[in-house]
């Protein structure tokens, strides 16, 4: 299966990583670390003025369609997507399946205001140090690429750091987990991370199942306003949209259409 494919690959990079630089070394260098994680539930938790919070992903390739978008320059799209309004940005960092690199991280945040999510397999505690080294204010937890006493403590250890975990679900097993751990961030992926199949009701078959209170985002299989706008009267509070933003020649404008619809209004 290709989770487990991953997995194995994230693993071993980070036994390498560990190698070169030590956990306690880089956990030393967080003293002269000069960003401090931003407030991410604020700029995810829907409210009347901004109802469709958007988290604009930066990818350039993905392990099912392979390279999604050739002109791939990271800073440039991270500055259209919050002149358009993002709330977040999602970048991955995964290097083998997603052509992604951590140095995007820090390239956007110097010159954005913007929440960064680390989007990528995490599996362990170093990658969380890394997150908030490299400038991200908040990571992924993947419940089915987790046990749940490990998801809770990987919450628990990024709280401590300061940074805030977007949780996320595909099934009602992988809500238990994340509820047990604790999680006010909480992902719906419409697709299935071991068949790449998407499956866009799922998020109105979940919703009801999570506790009130918790920011609820949908990922995945996103590309109208009208889906928001169906979605958000669910109960969803942010967006996670990629590939569809991706494939566009203008992200910004793209942005606005999906947030504010043809007309410009909500």
């Amino acid at each position: 299966m290709i989770l487990d494919e991953i997995l194995k690959r994230t693993r071993e990079d980070l036994a390498l990583r560990k190698e070169r630089l030590p956990e306690d070394l880089l956990g030393r260098s967080l003293s002269a670390n000069p960003y401090e994680p931003r407030d991410v539930i604020s700029a995810l938790r829907s409210d009347e003025k901004d109802p469709l919070r958007i988290i604009a992903e930066i990818k350039k390739a993905s392990p099912s369609k392979g390279i999604i978008r050739e002109d791939f320059e990271p800073l440039s799209l991270a500055v259209e997507y919050e002149n358009a309004g993002a709330s977040a940005f999602s970048v991955l960092t995964e290097p083998h399946y997603f052509r992604g690199d951590l140095e995007f991280i820090p390239q956007i945040r110097r010159y954005t205001r913007t929440p960064i999510l680390r989007k990528d397999f995490i599996v362990d505690r170093y990658q969380i140090l890394e997150a908030l080294v490299y400038g991200a204010d908040f990571i992924l937890l993947i419940a089915k690429a987790l046990e749940g006493k490990q998801l809770r403590e990987l919450l628990e250890f990024a709280r401590r750091l300061g940074l805030e975990a977007l949780c996320e679900i595909h099934d009602k097993d992988d809500l238990k987990k994340v509820v047990f751990a604790g999680a006010d961030i909480i992902g719906i992926n419409h697709r299935n991370l071991e068949t790449f199949e998407v499956d866009t009701s799922l998020s109105e078959r979940l919703i009801p199942l999570i506790p009130n209170g918790k920011i609820i985002v949908a990922e995945s299989g996103l590309h109208s306003h009208e889906q928001l706008l169906s979605l958000h009267e669910a109960g969803v509070d942010a967006f996670l949209i990629g590939e569809y933003f991706m494939r566009q020649n203008d992200v910004g404008a793209a942005l606005r259409e999906i947030k504010l619809g043809a007309g410009g209004e909500i």
